[in-house]
């Protein structure tokens, strides 16, 4: 009789390989190792996009920054009398000056605005020129309202200010006209400081100190990225149109009507001083206008990129862990239905691939843009992942049914990231079914079978 032999001893290790709750829990850790190498793409593709800020800014403070348009503001001086008593205590009158601020009744600003993209090397910033006509009335009521002697009025020195964002951006010298005088503005440093760059005009106004002042200038200007205006008539309204196909409306006032369509876009807005957060006049100080209260009285356009390529990104590298978890669970279901085994140096070679794509997919978007490098990046991992996994099993049609697994996911991804308002559903809705199609294959398995290994 032939001596009885024991059957070979498996090392720990094959026994791991060969047992389906080991080989699920050694999927989960790498999965979970994985989240550092996702975490540092993420990381690059944040510090690009603030690269990408850094060239907007360096492009704005040369061509000129984001514009804040702040109607004029009339200053009225007058005189005052104020009490004094001298060292013998006898009490007398001495002439004193203040001034009083008053609003606009009625504001009206056109703006035809002109973007387009400068391109600081790989990056791109929307700057604009715009041509803007305003023109409204300071009321004759108003005065009466102050509670001011109209006589005490100097009419001779009338101020008229104007505030701007940056000045650097004026293509001309404005011209303002109060009635039928014409007064060229000049930049006002004086310590009101109404507003943080002013533009002010010094002017004669007694021959008409009894009526209305109507008041109307044109603008050339440049910025960048964005247009606000500042609702400070008693009744403003505001129309803005331009070549763009991408506004966002900003600030606390939408506008009433809008209109936006591949090439151009329009906007109107109608505002009343119950909505603002200034007096219609003041005496003294320029504390009605101070930040806060102007960040609640601010609205305007904002010009999008068409694409962003680096929020479109982030948003897709934040679906890395999940896409790498569904293929190496499909990649393991494959492996128990095909009666075949994957090493775990395999998963994490694929593991490595998917994450690569990410880098892959950063790198293309600022180049060519990120409609054509998620497909070119696509294509690029489906067909590596798919080739190896086809070399190494010796198995055609699994490689084949991975690399469709991969293409639905990555299509399914791509058209999450395109959607905004409908993304949580149609997510919600693919997880779900993904998760039955696991459940479906899931019983089809004999889990309690050991599964030979592939020569």
């Amino acid at each position: 009789m032939e001596p009885f032999q024991l059957p070979p001893q498996k090392s720990v290790f094959t026994q791991l390989q060969e047992s389906v709750g080991a080989k699920l829990f050694l999927i989960g850790m790498l999965t979970v190792l994985l989240l550092l190498p996702s975490s540092w793409i993420q990381s690059l593709i944040t510090e690009r996009e603030q690269r990408q800020n850094e060239a907007i800014t360096e492009i704005a403070e040369k061509w000129s920054g984001k514009q804040l348009i702040e109607s004029p503001v009339m200053q009225l001086p007058y005189k005052t009398f104020v009490k004094v008593t001298d060292a013998a205590g006898k009490t007398s009158l001495k002439d004193g000056l203040s001034v009083v601020y008053i609003l606009p009744e009625d504001l009206s600003i056109q703006s035809q605005v002109s973007p387009e993209i400068l391109h600081r090397g790989i990056f791109d910033a929307v700057v604009y020129n715009t041509k803007l006509k305003i023109q409204g009335r300071f009321s004759e009521l108003e005065l009466k309202k102050s509670g001011i002697n109209p006589e005490l009025i100097l009419w001779d020195k009338v101020k008229v200010i104007a505030g701007l964002s940056d000045l650097k951006g004026l293509k001309n010298n404005p011209i303002i006209k109060l009635e039928d005088l014409a007064y060229t503005a000049e930049p006002d440093f004086s310590p009101e400081h109404l507003f943080n760059n002013s533009l002010a005009v010094q002017a004669n106004l007694s021959a008409g100190k009894s009526t209305a002042i109507r008041f109307n200038y044109d603008i050339d200007l440049r910025g960048s990225g964005e247009l606000d205006f500042l609702h400070l008539g008693k009744n403003t309204s505001v129309s803005v149109t331009g070549n763009w196909s991408n506004p966002s409306f900003t600030g606390n006032y939408l506008p009433e009507t809008r209109s936006i369509t591949d090439k151009q876009f329009s906007s109107n807005w109608k505002m009343s001083n119950f909505n603002r957060p200034f007096p219609q006049q003041w005496l003294g100080s320029n504390d009605a206008l101070n930040e806060q209260n102007k960040a609640k009285a601010t609205f305007g356009v904002k010009f999008l990129l068409p694409v962003d390529q680096y929020q479109k990104t982030t948003r897709s590298a934040k679906y890395s862990v999940l896409i790498i978890l569904l293929s190496f669970i499909s990649l393991f279901f494959i492996e128990l239905l095909n009666k075949i085994k994957v090493n775990l140096l395999q998963y994490v070679l694929i593991g490595a691939a998917m994450i690569i794509y990410y880098s892959l997919l950063l790198s293309f978007t600022e180049q060519i843009g990120f409609a054509l490098a998620y497909l070119i990046a696509s294509i690029a991992t489906i067909t590596l992942v798919s080739v190896f996994i086809g070399t190494f099993l010796r198995n055609k049609k699994a490689a084949f049914v991975f690399a469709i697994i991969l293409s639905i996911f990555y299509s399914f991804i791509y058209v999450i990231i395109q959607l905004q308002d409908m993304a949580l559903l149609f997510g919600s809705i693919g997880l779900f079914i993904t998760v039955a199609c696991l459940m479906y294959f899931s019983v089809k398995i004999n889990w309690n079978k050991n599964q030979p290994a592939i020569a």
